[in-house]
């Protein structure tokens, strides 16, 4: 789904106009501007990957996106899996509520071996990078 791609490109410039803009519902009543605005800073995001989508085309109203996305904040390598609702409100899509889903975060992390790729993107074995 586009919105979820252009939200998640907010993020990592953030942007926390367009972010508050394409939020409606539960997601607007809980947006924190000061509290993102204080995180966003200490945030570098690595990578987004889109594992399932449900409607959300052309003639929907309501679809869903699950996702696990990469960041590192405060020094520190996250991943965090969430899947989130869309609605089309006055025919623009927008972000209305979410859940973590911590499950897939500890399988990914355990499954890391010594030699295998960091987690976070750099290229780097796990145990040259954050393994160290």
């Amino acid at each position: 789904m586009a919105l979820m791609r252009s939200r998640y490109s907010a993020f990592t410039i953030g942007d926390l106009d367009y972010l508050q803009k394409t939020s409606a519902g539960e997601a607007a009543l809980k947006f924190n501007r000061a509290e993102l605005a204080l995180s966003l800073p200490q945030t570098e995001w690595l990578g987004l990957e889109i594992t399932a989508t449900e409607a959300g085309q052309a003639g929907d109203d309501r679809g869903s996106v699950t996702f696990t996305a990469r960041f590192r904040e405060n020094g520190r390598l996250h991943v965090q899996g969430e899947r989130l609702a869309f609605r089309r409100i006055g025919g623009e899509w927008r972000y209305v509520s979410g859940e973590v889903d911590a499950e897939p975060v500890a399988a990914a992390m355990a499954r890391v071996g010594r030699n295998d790729p960091c987690p976070c993107g750099s290229g780097k074995k796990f145990k040259k990078c954050h393994g160290a």
